[in-house]
């Protein structure tokens, strides 16, 4: 199946999406961006070149991806996130080539509003909660909250809070068992 772009999407020449994602209201996808299948990409939504989204990403209205970002498959980027790509921006000074690299993991999710700081690395099945600004790199399964954002639990595969027992187990019905070892979280299916 191709994909999907709504009438007032702009796709220049040498964007590749990929089979049933679909790009909603006035979308702009430059040259050289990659959506890989079965994305979605809410109305307003700016994919800059360079930039590639892994398999069955959920973009939400009024987000901007700009180069020296790296998405993961399955990961959710709340309405209004923002990303940075520059440390130290200046309207009379060229910083491009200059972008520092921010990865987001596989099965990450980006609350509402929330503000990523180019340069970290959310791991996988992250999840940053709404308005939060982040400006480390977080541990996989960590929930973050606040400015700046600090870890104040886990959080499953699935979504669910994680609640470890005195021998480091935790369990969610959706997803399996975990095991928390030291500061790490290690899925154990």
């Amino acid at each position: 199946m191709a994909y999907y772009a709504h009438p007032t999407a702009v796709v220049d020449a040498g964007a590749r999406i990929g089979p049933g994602s679909k790009v909603w209201h006035f979308c702009h996808l430059m040259p050289d961006c990659e959506l890989g299948a079965d994305c979605s990409l809410g109305q307003n939504v700016f994919v800059a070149g360079g930039v590639r989204l892994g398999r069955g990403c959920k973009v939400q209205n009024n987000v901007s991806l700009y180069a020296g970002l790296e998405v993961g498959e399955e990961v959710f980027i709340g309405p209004s996130a923002v990303f940075t790509n520059v440390h130290n921006p200046r309207a009379g000074v060229d910083r491009r080539g200059q972008y520092a690299t921010t990865v987001v993991e596989r099965g990450v999710t980006i609350g509402a509003n929330a503000t990523i700081v180019c340069g970290v690395r959310l791991h996988e099945y992250a999840f940053v909660g709404a308005g939060a600004v982040v400006t480390k790199d977080v541990p996989a399964y960590a929930l973050v909250v606040g400015t700046p954002a600090q870890r104040v639990g886990w959080m499953s595969r699935a979504g669910n809070r994680l609640v470890f027992d005195e021998a480091g187990y935790a369990g969610c019905n959706e997803s399996g068992e975990y095991r928390l070892v030291g500061e790490a979280v290690k899925w154990c299916g």
